[in-house]
């Protein structure tokens, strides 16, 4: 290749990273610099190498001029951040108001959930789990709830993984049920609530997978039925929630001092908490508990009031991401075991191989029962090996930023220490193979979107 089409080109890529500096100087200059890498690769001679590493260099310092100055005009270098509907965390400026009605004491809705159309050809042999990749490029990382509002008709999501959520719930349910799945007294009414909604919504949005009978509802594909009519029930409601769906399940009850508590929960898929060690306690106390990074400098009156302000008639969706050092999906045993007096990640072996780290992430929808009031969380978890999504467009790349964006606080929470080295150097990897096989970094926003 003649040096002067490879310094055309050289210029071309360089260009077009400065150009992306808002996604941080850091990733700008990585990026550069591997634009040198390769193209100094296919250098044909010497001569031609002394020639191009000049001009290459000369462009190399511009872009990092212009990455700098770029920083300095504006500090928001980053990718739009959360939330996507930032009124619906605004934090209460003044004492929590009732809403012409006492603390703990819920007025029936008439709202009744729509009636969901069918899944289009949902099949639970092909239709693959969403793409969830929930994180964002640095230099910055916004601790924000991230709410977004979603339809009723998306409220719960089923794919060709759900044989071994039934599966991985079922044996847990026999082995632990008593501890992962539980409804106080007080919450009963809901539970069942939450139940007869799944009983309605599933046979129409699922019809291949479920259909509603008299008493209930009937699995097609492992002929499971269950009786919702009976009293009492054949076992706790929120159990029999959880055999429906791929998600965990929890429930928030409001009581007289306004504060919101975990009232019962389907805990069966969690990886890193247990609903034994939270059952009963107030919202804050959940987070402060699990050492949440700024909940109460940046989260807890936001949330709060949004839990008191939550309308039967709205639905929205949050997502997270973590990594995990073992491909256990309900219990992430490198922490400790799930019947230790504590967990942690000081258990976790440090640096395991690249085979072993698998990215989790949670698709969460909060909505308030008309009925009784509670607020249903459903947690979905997406589980998939590093090395899988490693191989789609922009993700290592991106993933790799988001990590290096972590705070200290963030990075003792997530566990970083125990694999970050590891895990940043083959995403590293990666993404240098993307951008050397032509991959072009500026259309990332047309083809992916937040939280895809």
């Amino acid at each position: 290749m003649a040096a002067s089409k490879i310094l055309e080109r050289a210029r071309d890529q360089v260009s077009e990273y400065a150009g992306q500096t808002y996604t941080g100087f850091q990733d700008a200059s990585r990026n550069c610099i591997l634009t040198l890498k390769i193209e100094w690769g296919r250098l044909s001679s010497q001569k031609e190498s002394a020639y191009a590493a000049a001009f290459i260099l000369l462009l190399l310092s511009t872009a990092i001029t212009y990455a700098l100055r770029r920083r300095s005009l504006s500090k928001s270098a980053s990718r739009p951040s959360t939330p996507t509907a930032p009124a619906l965390e605004k934090a209460a400026s003044s004492a929590p108001k009732s809403h012409g009605r006492e603390w703990g004491k819920w007025i029936p809705s008439d709202f009744r959930m729509p009636k969901p159309d069918p899944y289009p050809d949902w099949s639970i042999e092909h239709t693959k789990p969403l793409p969830y990749r929930p994180f964002r490029y640095g230099p910055k990382y916004n601790v924000t709830m991230g709410l977004r509002t979603v339809k009723h008709v998306d409220w719960i999501e089923l794919d060709n993984r759900y044989p071994r959520y039934h599966a991985d719930k079922a044996r847990r349910i026999r082995e632990r049920g008593h501890k992962c799945c539980r409804t106080a007294p007080e919450a009963f009414d809901a539970a069942v609530e939450l139940l007869e909604d799944l009983v309605d919504y599933l046979p129409a949005r699922y019809p291949t997978l479920y259909r509603r009978t008299d008493v209930g509802i009937e699995n097609l594909w492992s002929g499971e039925s269950f009786d919702i009519v009976k009293r009492p029930l054949p076992e706790d409601p929120m159990q029999m929630c959880a055999r429906l769906v791929q998600d965990d399940l929890a429930l928030m009850l409001e009581r007289p001092d306004s504060q919101y508590y975990l009232a019962a929960g389907a805990i069966l898929l969690p990886g890193f908490w247990r609903l034994e060690d939270k059952y009963g306690m107030a919202l804050s106390e959940i987070h402060t508990s699990g050492d949440v990074p700024q909940f109460k400098e940046k989260l807890e009156k936001g949330m709060l009031n949004f839990f008191r302000r939550l309308k039967p008639e709205e639905m929205v969706a949050r997502n997270n991401y973590f990594l995990q050092v073992d491909d256990d999906l309900g219990w992430s045993w490198s922490i400790g075991s799930e019947d230790a007096p504590e967990v942690s990640w000081n258990t976790a072996e440090k640096d395991r191989a690249i085979e072993h780290h698998y990215f989790r992430s949670e698709r969460q929808t909060l909505r308030r029962l008309p009925r009784t009031g509670a607020v249903v969380f459903t947690i979905r978890t997406y589980f998939h090996p590093i090395t899988d999504i490693s191989k789609e467009d922009y993700v290592p790349g991106r993933l790799a930023s988001a990590v290096r964006s972590w705070g200290d606080d963030v990075s003792r929470y997530k566990g970083k220490d125990k694999y970050g080295d590891v895990l940043l150097e083959y995403l590293d990897k990666k993404h240098e193979e993307q951008v050397a096989r032509g991959l072009d970094l500026s259309r990332e926003d047309e083809v992916r979107a937040y939280p895809y």
